[in-house]
């Protein structure tokens, strides 16, 4: 019989106690996520949508929302409303300017709007936005807007 099996305190913790506690201790770290005390997304877009500080974690969430709303042939992102937290995170308005040549007219009239709705949408949400969150997502807002813009003149009759 080994010192573990006696319940003696001298034993020490056992390699699947540790393991087992990572877990938990891992678990909760997810659970927690970096978006705040909310409850956490379902899919990994809004995951990434909804992450906007500059952890790790955040960035590689963000990076996967992206390639989720890239993948996404149909575009169905483009018809579901930002939020501020989507806005500062940037993934929709990056989704917008990568696929920027392949979206319809409407598609394109309707990113120009969500662009130019960042800036003061992001204002409206400073109680949940850091300065910086708010500038950066709204001169990213102003940037895309443009780009929007100039292929929608290019492309569409307005």
């Amino acid at each position: 019989m080994s010192s573990r099996d006696t319940g003696s305190p001298s034993a020490g913790p056992s390699a699947s106690g540790l393991l087992n506690g990572l877990v938990v201790i891992g678990l909760a770290v997810l659970a927690c996520g970096c978006a705040g005390p909310k409850a956490q997304p379902t899919t990994p877009a809004a995951a990434g949508l909804s992450c906007v500080d500059d952890s790790l974690v955040c960035r590689q969430r963000r990076e996967a929302a992206l390639g989720t709303l890239l993948a996404d042939k149909e575009r169905t992102w483009i018809n579901q409303p930002p939020d501020a937290a989507a806005y500062a995170s940037g993934v929709r308005l990056f989704a917008y300017k990568k696929r920027k040549g392949e979206l319809t007219c409407a598609e394109l009239a309707i990113g120009v709007s969500e662009a130019k709705s960042a800036r003061s949408t992001l204002r409206a949400a400073s109680d949940r936005l850091t300065p910086g969150q708010i500038a950066r997502g709204a001169m990213l807002g102003d940037e895309i807007e443009k780009e929007l813009q100039r292929e929608r003149r290019k492309r569409c009759k307005t």
